[in-house]
């Protein structure tokens, strides 16, 4: 069943709300979780470094013992105390160490972080890790697969409790899409305001604009008569003509002053910093 226009229209230029954060200036910052398949990946691998670590400690534990060094009791507590090291303080102390970060999600280009983005302290690495014993060791990965299946940023049990997830660190650059005043506007653009355009609605349009030529033309004019709709309150005069070419005007208009006025700035500071030198 096709979507209704106003729902093509909100699926193309919203981000979900999973994959959004905003910042204390209240600046929305687009971020993607690891999914669920990778993060098994990197666990193997985080898993496989623990074993290693465990196997290493415990044969020294036992060449000890043979050799008398230790007791049979003493050997038992050792055995008790690697394993508790092997499976919770080091990956406790590899994930503060490198600010959630481990070789795995070095691997998988993840790093765990709070869910409003923050960086995750050695609490919430000892409920993950505590966690982690029963999810991933215990029942070999199949609730931490499960919780992570079923939760909106592949989180496991362990991430749930503790308040996480893991972000992915290492995407692709976004492709940059540059707009340009058109030729049939530019006598509108020496005289339009375009200073009061909310930043979100100038960020949804850029969006709708780089994404455009891959919509239906329907679609397309209906998105783009939308946005110039919410825009018309905020610019003046409106430009005429086509829709999707009057909010390329409008963002190019915009940017182009954004850049002169922080150019303006700049010089001024040189100035300053110019004339405080002369004086001193």
């Amino acid at each position: 069943m096709p979507l209704p226009p106003h729902a093509v229209a909100h699926s193309a230029v919203h981000i979900d709300p999973v994959h959004e954060l905003l910042s204390g200036e209240a600046v929305a910052i687009d971020v993607q979780p690891v999914g669920v398949v990778f993060r098994a990946l990197g666990a193997l691998i985080d898993i496989a470094v623990s074993f290693a670590v465990l196997l290493l400690f415990g044969w020294l534990t036992s060449w000890a013992g043979e050799l008398g060094v230790l007791s049979e009791a003493a050997t038992r507590i050792l055995m008790v105390v690697t394993i508790v090291i092997s499976l919770v303080v080091l990956p406790c102390t590899i994930e503060v160490a490198m600010r959630g970060r481990s070789l795995g999600k070095l691997a998988i280009g993840g790093r765990v972080v709070r869910t409003d983005g923050g960086a995750i302290t050695m609490r919430h690495t000892i409920i993950r890790a505590l966690t982690g014993v029963l999810e991933t060791y215990m029942t070999l990965g199949a609730v931490a697969i499960a919780a992570g299946a079923f939760s909106p940023r592949s989180q496991r049990l362990g991430d749930l409790l503790a308040g996480t997830y893991c972000q992915r660190v290492r995407t692709k650059p976004p492709a940059i899409h540059v707009a340009a005043v058109p030729p049939q506007l530019q006598a509108w653009a020496q005289v339009a305001d375009v200073a009061m355009l909310p930043d979100r609605l100038g960020r949804r349009i850029t969006q709708f604009l780089a994404h455009a030529p891959a919509m239906a033309p329907a679609a397309r004019l209906h998105v783009a008569t939308t946005l110039l709709a919410e825009a018309d309150p905020y610019v003046s005069p409106v430009p005429e003509g086509h829709p999707e070419l009057a909010l390329q005007a409008m963002l190019a208009v915009r940017r182009e002053r954004e850049a002169r006025a922080l150019r303006n700035a700049d010089a001024r500071v040189a100035r300053l910093s110019a004339s405080v030198r002369r004086q001193a």
